[in-house]
């Protein structure tokens, strides 16, 4: 959960929650301006089409809480744009400061789980070395164990990892 990939997939869950409370708030009062919006608001900004792009400036100056959610939430990507570690724990704590006194929930607890988290997370944004390689790779296995339904022998489950995470040929050269 250090990583930048599940800060930001918590921040996301969160923008979400958040979305989802208010859509029910403003839909017990008639009004569906956040219907079919989810993934205007879950979507990277790079990565939303012409027509998610004006859906979302055309909600996001409604003033919503949902659109002040996602604005923290893209805040909170810049953590990783700070140069060391003292600059990445001051900018946190400016976030943090910010997020606490809202009325949203959800964002409070993600402030709060990196909070007791710091350090690793702000070890991770310097040094920007993630575990992705190995959480592939342990895909790969537990997809192999799962394809012959487990191994009774523990020499044979070994030998199917080598064979296929080792790049093994079964016709040598």
């Amino acid at each position: 959960m250090h990583d930048r990939f599940h800060v930001m997939q918590l921040a996301t869950r969160a923008v979400d929650q958040v979305r989802r409370a208010e859509h029910r708030e403003l839909l017990a009062h008639g009004d569906d301006r956040l219907s079919k919006t989810k993934y205007v608001w879950i979507t990277s900004q790079e990565h939303l089409s012409e027509k998610q792009q004006a859906l979302f400036d055309e909600t996001y100056t409604l003033q919503l809480r949902t659109g002040k959610a996602w604005a923290f939430k893209e805040m909170l990507r810049d953590l990783w744009t700070q140069p060391d570690t003292s600059s990445a724990t001051g900018y946190f704590q400016a976030w943090y400061q910010r997020v606490i006194h809202t009325r949203m929930e959800p964002l409070k607890q993600v402030a709060r789980t990196i909070k007791e988290r710091l350090r690793n997370v702000v070890s991770d944004c310097t040094h920007g070395i993630t575990n992705a390689v190995a959480e592939g790779l342990n895909s790969k296995i537990m997809a192999i164990k799962r394809r012959v339904g487990g191994y009774r022998n523990r020499e044979h489950f070994k030998t199917a990892i080598l064979f296929h995470c080792g790049g093994l040929s079964l016709y040598p050269q």
